[in-house]
């Protein structure tokens, strides 16, 4: 398979240096739609104190990290990073490390091999999924309990991201659906969210196709399209459905629901309008580099946030059980062959060089949203609650308690950063459900295998 085509190198590079130029225009003010943050009921989804957009992102890295290289030296305020998360150090003021959350469905009990499987589909649902190649169940995931409630705020509920190229189907994991290991959020738990692994489409799907000055009207003429054929489509349906039987109708219906939420989706953009229209070149497409296409993936999450078209995102940055080489940084073996190191030193050291270079890249994107002023003055940074973590603890072991998660940002004042957080053991969900109160998700007792709330965040 020849790798992806680039139209122009220079391109990609003329686009981060765009976005970065027009994301700090104090322009923000005039896109956010203030209607929805006027007093009563809506004030209380998604917004802060201040009525600025509080936005919700899961950033999801494979294979686990090396304990004694992530986890601080110290306790609480008085804390140390070693060398991983030490790229975090200049705005360590903004980041909790999260000790002690463990994802206890994604263990093998019964169901043996497939830790890759369930690291990745049980880290945002918390739920034991199914074992099969065919017959994957899974369960609801913290981003989508969020967007159901607050998606009908922004144009768009949520975003999924991915920076793995390839959608794979079949059994990946000792038998497991790939649909586990590449799909990070979940509506249902038999409907996962498939995300976008190139930029321009998202780019595209954000603002719309054509350069700058162009963009409005293709959307609008592209949503009408859209509108007609599904329109054909509910109607052409409905005259079948009286002539099939139990088993093809309730087949029929999971069709239409899909059907009904595009329509949905066109229906939440003619009500807030198609205005927006960036003054950047759209980005080409997949790049060959790892590292820029992380880099450009982080920058549409941005951009989504910035011109709130979504307050809710998800960007998988590698599944886990990836075995890529890392060759930009001097590793040509696979990550996941060097997270079985069985201990030896030299591969210890490969794997935590490429813990630290993930995080490298978050950190990078946490300082551009601490960077740029929001609606209230404060940074985009401080109305943010950033989850970053693996699904797996140690990859030597497939371990899945004390898992390597951070939370970055204050969540607009709720939350109190600046801290080496640990918690005992503690499900990872009790740290979701937390963070849903703060987006002001109603009617939520539970989530996944959750015993309550985290308290102290």
């Amino acid at each position: 398979m020849n790798p992806p085509a680039f139209n122009n190198p220079l391109n990609r590079r003329r686009f981060l240096k765009g976005i970065g130029a027009s994301l700090v225009l104090p322009a923000l003010q005039s896109i956010v739609p203030t209607g929805l943050l006027a007093a009563g009921p809506v004030k209380q989804l998604a917004t802060t104190r201040t009525g600025a957009p509080l936005r919700a992102a899961y950033v999801f890295f494979p294979n686990g990290a090396i304990p004694d290289l992530w986890w601080p030296q110290g306790d609480g305020a008085n804390f140390s990073f070693k060398d991983t998360l030490s790229p975090l150090e200049p705005i360590r003021d903004s980041i909790q490390v999260m000790g002690g959350l463990d994802q206890l469905n994604a263990t093998a009990g019964k169901d043996g091999g497939g830790d890759h499987a369930r690291g990745n589909s049980v880290f945002l649902t918390s739920v034991r999924i199914k074992k099969s190649a065919t017959d994957f169940r899974a369960g609801t995931s913290i981003d989508q309990a969020i967007a159901n409630e607050v998606g009908h705020m922004t144009r768009f509920p949520s975003l999924e991201l991915s920076c793995d190229p390839a959608r794979r189907s079949g059994a990946c994991d000792t038998g497991y659906s790939c649909a586990y290991q590449y799909n990070l959020s979940w509506k249902t738990a038999t409907n996962p969210m498939t995300p976008e692994s190139n930029p321009r489409k998202v780019f595209e799907r954000l603002f719309g196709e054509g350069s700058h000055g162009e963009r409005t009207e293709n959307m609008q003429r592209r949503m009408m399209n859209r509108r007609s054929i599904l329109d054909f489509v509910m109607s052409d349906a409905q005259r079948m459905q009286k002539n099939l039987d139990h088993r093809d109708r309730e087949k029929l219906d999971q069709y239409l629901t899909g059907i009904r939420e595009v329509e949905t989706r066109i229906e939440n953009l003619e009500r807030f309008g198609v205005g927006i229209d960036p003054d950047i070149a759209t980005p080409d497409g997949i790049p060959f580099s790892h590292g820029e296409h992380i880099d450009i993936m982080f920058e549409m999450a941005l951009l989504a946030f910035q011109t709130d078209s979504t307050r809710v995102a998800t960007l998988l940055l590698a599944h886990d059980g990836d075995n890529r080489s890392h060759d930009e940084i001097g590793i040509p073996e696979g990550h996941h062959e060097l997270t079985h190191h069985q201990n030896k030193a030299d591969r210890i050291a490969k794997v935590a060089k490429i813990d630290q270079w993930y995080v490298q890249k978050l950190a990078s994107f946490l300082t551009r949203l601490d960077s740029i002023d929001d609606i209230d003055g404060k940074s985009m940074l401080h109305n943010s609650m950033i989850v970053y973590g693996s699904g797996n603890a140690d990859g030597n072991r497939h371990t899945h308690d004390n898992l390597p998660v951070i939370l970055a940002g204050h969540g607009g004042g709720t939350l109190n950063p600046g801290r080496f957080n640990q918690n005992g053991s503690t499900p990872a969900a009790n740290l979701f459900l937390s963070m849903a109160d703060r987006m002001g998700v109603r009617d939520l007792p539970r989530f996944g295998d959750s015993t309550g709330r985290l308290s102290n965040v």
